[in-house]
């Protein structure tokens, strides 16, 4: 399906070493960030105090976390669990205050503001077990990446596999490069997130890398840097189509998906925006750069077809 057809290719490659560099001082921007200031991470890393609370009927999130805001307590998740009913809060750990004094004060600052507020329960998250999950975050992340270069070394080449996961990773150091500038919360969705994006970011790279080699199959003529640009513009209308409505549904997610969902969604549009860029102008011109070339992806072992051709499978 495609909206609209380029009867002419755009010379995308002509300036991808400009887009190179703005990509490379984007990434070391990034990284700046990351060990200069660090992710804020939410309780589930750093440990904190969780708390169920129960209501006769459905509950005002806004008003329990402006009850808590009036605390004094920052960086409160608040987000429904089960029911509209129940409600599941997060509070960050405080230096000398304990708990089971922290869920007191809670509970009754929301019993004030809403008498059928009642406790069900309430645990402690330490953060030895916020160090396993970011731990187990990080395996997780480095199984991804290397299944992604399997199967794309399997798939395609080894020089498309290097050129695809640097594009990845070069959107995940992007991702969290913004989070740590803007101290925004790193939580378990976010890492989600980041997870979904390198698999979403991939599938573009295959979608291009794929046309790639069907054009180096096809058009025997026109050199790497020609098959690249015929590649990236022939499946432009097909990006639009895709991307396009992707997008759609993470801003209703950002705009209208609440406090819980934000975070998440946002992480995802910078992914995508991020992903459609790198796809283009980072993992095909690493590859043009690697130096990819027809006698790579054409089996080199095909029989010949010319008549006059010894070897030649052709019935005289």
């Amino acid at each position: 399906m495609e909206f609209f057809k380029i009867r002419r290719d755009i010379p995308f490659m002509r300036h991808a070493l400009i887009f190179n560099i703005v990509s490379l001082l984007t990434f070391l921007a990034a990284v700046f960030f990351l060990f200069s200031r660090g992710l804020h991470l939410s309780v589930e890393f750093t440990g904190g105090t969780v708390m169920q609370v129960s209501y006769s009927q459905a509950a005002d999130l806004e008003k329990i976390r402006s009850s808590i805001g009036a605390l004094g307590l920052q960086d409160v998740q608040v987000q429904n669990f089960g029911t509209a009913r129940d409600v599941l809060i997060r509070l960050p750990a405080q230096k000398g205050v304990s708990s089971a004094q922290q869920s007191e004060k809670v509970i009754g600052t929301l019993k004030a503001s809403e008498a059928s507020a009642m406790l069900q329960r309430t645990e402690f998250v330490g953060p030895q077990v916020g160090e396993e999950l970011a731990t187990d975050g990080l395996k997780a992340l480095a199984f991804v990446v290397v299944g992604i270069m399997l199967y794309l070394a399997f798939r395609f080449e080894w020089k498309f596999a290097v050129a695809a996961i640097v594009a990845n990773l070069h959107d995940v150091i992007i991702i969290l490069g913004f989070f740590a500038f803007f101290q925004w919360e790193f939580s378990l969705p976010v890492l989600a997130a980041v997870l979904a994006v390198l698999g979403y970011s991939v599938n573009e790279s295959v979608v291009i890398f794929d046309r790639i080699r069907e054009n180096f199959r096809t058009y025997r003529k026109m050199n790497t840097t020609e098959i690249i640009d015929n590649a990236i513009t022939s499946t432009i209308s097909r990006t639009i189509i895709t991307h396009g409505s992707t997008q759609i549904m993470v801003l209703s997610m950002l705009l209208f998906g609440g406090p819980t969902l934000f975070y998440f969604a946002l992480a995802l549009t910078i992914g995508i925006l991020f992903g459609i860029y790198s796809s283009v102008f980072v993992a095909a011109a690493i590859a043009m750069w690697l130096g990819i070339k027809r006698e790579d992806l054409v089996k080199s072992s095909a029989k010949s077809t010319d008549p006059n051709d010894p070897n030649s499978g052709a019935m005289v």
